[in-house]
This record gives structure tokens, sequence and C-alpha cells, in this order.
């Protein structure tokens, strides 16, 4: 009995050896190049790309972090979730300072800086306008609100009624806002991937997250081919790349009118609201790209010329030395605009190539 018992437990240490090794060689399988993951984050999508070589273990470890960073930027920033950190600063008291996240301070800060900067193009306390015109959270029945609910909205936002101490790690409301970080969020979201990334020493990504994208490396490290970034044609219908970018160690953030409308007797209305007037904005400026080593900046920054236009989006553009693409419309094509710090980023015979005119070269009202 004595030795069938030993028999016995050596056959079950022999089997759970062998299951070892067969968890060990699953892990530790290389996987094809590029490898892509993707999912749904922010009420949008998510997609990562790695060019590096990768294991299956290593996959699924750096799968399970960035989802833990996108995780966390939404618990923040959300106005979606009642647990939000965001949500709890919109319901505390004003005139209180709120002991912040570092990740919502430092949204807080830039999109302060943008406000700033953009004289009020760029406002996060605007949410209260926007549920107004049906895109927020408050999902209401697309109709166009009244001068009087505008007029009574209007008189309580602006960016001045959020405070910011970014020495202390606090903030608090000065006014009765809500404010709504859609328009940098995103943004975050992926500067906060490719930091994590960066950290665990992959050098070569693309991550996109709703069409906010940031860049490292190559997509084919043998031929050290760059990532390749469609800019759209705002249209409706089946998306069309209107140029192709090349990217590498820079991210991008694009901002349109053309994803997000309704239409009342025949007018169409855009979900850019402007902070300084509470409407929908209605120049022919149809989609922004900024170019920004942060996406965070991006994704601020081209909502802010996305609200001002082609004429005072650009001088904006000019002002902060932004590498900045805009697409406008005029009759039936589409013109392509180009800052002068993206015509020097990315030179003149790319920008011949694409297509693109300079800005100086160009007369604004044509």
């Amino acid at each position: 009995m004595k030795v069938i018992s030993r028999l016995l437990t050596w056959s079950g240490l022999l089997l759970m050896a062998a299951g070892a090794l067969v968890g060990c060689s699953e892990n530790d399988r290389p996987l094809d190049s590029p490898v892509r993951f993707e999912g749904a984050i922010f009420g949008t999508f998510y997609q990562v790309t790695i060019a590096d070589p990768l294991t299956q273990g290593e996959a699924k470890a750096l799968e399970e972090g960035f989802l833990e960073e996108l995780n966390d930027v939404d618990k923040a920033m959300s106005t979606y979730r009642d647990d939000a950190e965001l949500v709890a600063f919109n319901d505390a008291p004003l005139n209180e300072w709120q002991p912040l996240s570092n990740a919502l301070i430092e949204v807080l800060a830039i999109s302060h800086s943008v406000s700033e900067a953009s004289d009020g193009a760029f406002d996060i306390t605007v949410g209260d306008v926007v549920n107004l015109w049906s895109f927020g959270p408050e999902a209401r029945p697309e109709e166009v609100p009244s001068d009087a609910e505008l007029s009574e909205r209007m008189a309580t936002i602006g960016y001045d009624a959020i405070e910011v101490d970014t020495q202390l790690m606090q903030a608090r409301r000065l006014r009765d806002v809500f404010a709504d970080l859609s328009g940098v969020a995103k943004g975050h979201g992926t500067d906060r991937v490719g930091a994590y990334l960066d950290l665990q020493g992959i050098e070569n990504y693309l991550v996109n997250i709703g069409g906010e994208l940031i860049a490292r490396g190559y997509r084919d490290l043998e031929e050290q081919t760059l990532w390749r970034v469609g800019i759209e044609v705002p249209q409706s219908g089946v998306p069309e790349a209107q140029h192709v970018i090349p990217l590498g160690n820079m991210s991008v953030a694009t901002s349109g009118d053309y994803r997000n409308y309704f239409e009342i007797e025949g007018e169409r209305y855009s979900h850019t609201i402007d902070p300084r007037t509470g409407r929908p904005v209605k120049h022919q400026l149809a989609s922004v790209s900024v170019f920004h080593p942060s996406n965070a900046w991006a994704d601020a920054w081209s909502t802010a010329i996305s609200v001002a236009g082609s004429e005072e989006g650009m001088q904006m553009a000019i002002e902060n030395n932004l590498n900045v693409l805009m697409l406008v419309k005029e009759n039936d094509h589409w013109r392509s605009l180009a800052s002068p710090a993206f015509v020097e980023f990315f030179d003149e015979a790319l920008i011949d190539e694409l297509g693109i005119e300079a800005w100086e070269a160009s007369a604004a009202n044509r």
C-alpha cells in the first residue's frame, strides 16, 4: 500500500509539473508582430498596436496594465458614472476646496490654460449648455432650447468659475457650474496608456482612443517605416482618408462637427458648442487636427480651434506655435490648410505631396 501511495504521489507531482510546463510554454509563445488589443472605453473604442516582439504572457500583462490606467481615468473623469471623482467634485459645496487626484488636477490645469489662451473658446464648464442641446449625459430629446433656457444656463458658465491650486492639489467651484472634461479626458487617457507602455520598455506602438492617437517608434521594425495616420474627409457615410500622414514620437487629436449632430426643419445643429455664445458653431471649418507631444493638450486645443473657426483658430495656432491641419468646406470641395509649425515639422516636400496649403501662401477668404 505504501508503494502504491508513493506511486500515486509521484504521479500527481508529475501531472502538476506537466501542467506547469504547458502553462509556461503557452505564456512564452511568441506572437506575430504587430500585436493589436481592442475594446470599449469612455463610450468609444480603444486600439493599442505594439510592434515590439511579445510573448503571449507579456501581451496579457501589458493589456491588464493599460486597461487599469484607462479604468482609473474613467473613474476620475467620467460624467456617466455615479462613483466618478469628477461627479463628486461637481456635487461639492461651492467655494470649498476639494482635494483631488493628481490626474484630475493635471487635466483641470491644462483645461484652464487652454481656456485662457483661447479667450474662452475652450471651456469645461460649458457642460450645462451642452446638456441643453442634447449632447450631454442628460440625454434630452433633440430640440432647440428656448432663448430663456439658454440665457439662464449661460449666466453661470465660464472657465473662471473653477479655481485650481496645483501646489496643494485641490480645486473649487466658485459658481454652480457642471465641469465636463469630454474635450480633454480622452487625450489624457491616450497619454496615460503611452506613458505606461514607455515604463514597460515598449518602444514601438500606436495608441488610438476614439480617434485620439499617440505613436512611438516604427510600425515595421525591419523596414523602419513610421506609423501612418489617416485624416478623414469630414462627411457622413463610410470614412475616407483625405491625407495619410507618417507619424512617429508624436500624438494627434482631431475635432470636427461632422460626426455628432441633429437636424430640425432642415437646419443642421453641430455638437460643437461655442462657450462664448452657447450655440452650435456655424462656420465652414469642419475638421481640426492638432499634433502635439501631449495628447491631452492636443485634444483641448483641437476643440478650441474647432470652436473658433479657420481664421481665429489659425491665429491661435500661430500665437501658440501649434502644429495644426485644418479641413475647410468650400462649396463642393475640401481645402486643407496647415499652420507654420505644421509645415516646419513635416517639411514642405510632404506638404506639397499631400496637396496641403501653408497658411501664409493662402488667402483666408477665397
